[in-house]
């Protein structure tokens, strides 16, 4: 059984992954001409540390995994997830100076985000 923390993050983070894919594809269909609406990026970072901060709080509750060596998969999940944040925090912070994003640090935070995804996905289901 899942925890309803552990779930309700899961949940939340998994809306913040499907929003960042569509602000991607948005992204990319532009060329990065033209910065994707900020109302959808407000709203994936909201979900993303909201997401983050249940999964936070979630990991000190009952040990997960640990008969199939899993027990870490969710610190790992948070490090990698936190990671990705500390990068949408810095595309913040060039949108705000109303600079252009670079395709290689949008593709970096696409990757620690959806990394730590999919192990907090093994970690949810396997756990």
């Amino acid at each position: 059984m899942v925890p309803a923390m552990l779930l309700a993050a899961f949940v939340i983070l998994g809306a913040a992954v499907l929003l960042g894919s569509v602000l991607a594809v948005l992204y990319l269909r532009t060329k990065g001409a033209v910065a994707p609406p900020w109302t959808l990026a407000a709203l994936h970072g909201l979900l993303a540390i909201t997401g983050l901060g249940g999964l936070a709080l979630a990991l000190p509750g009952p040990p997960r995994g640990l008969d199939q060596g899993m027990a870490s998969f969710g610190m790992i999940a948070a490090a990698l997830m936190a990671s990705a944040a500390v990068l949408g925090a810095g595309f913040l912070a060039t949108r705000l100076r109303q600079r252009r994003l670079g395709g290689t640090a949008v593709a970096v935070h696409a990757m620690l985000a959806v990394s730590g995804f999919v192990i907090l996905t093994v970690y949810v289901l396997a756990g």
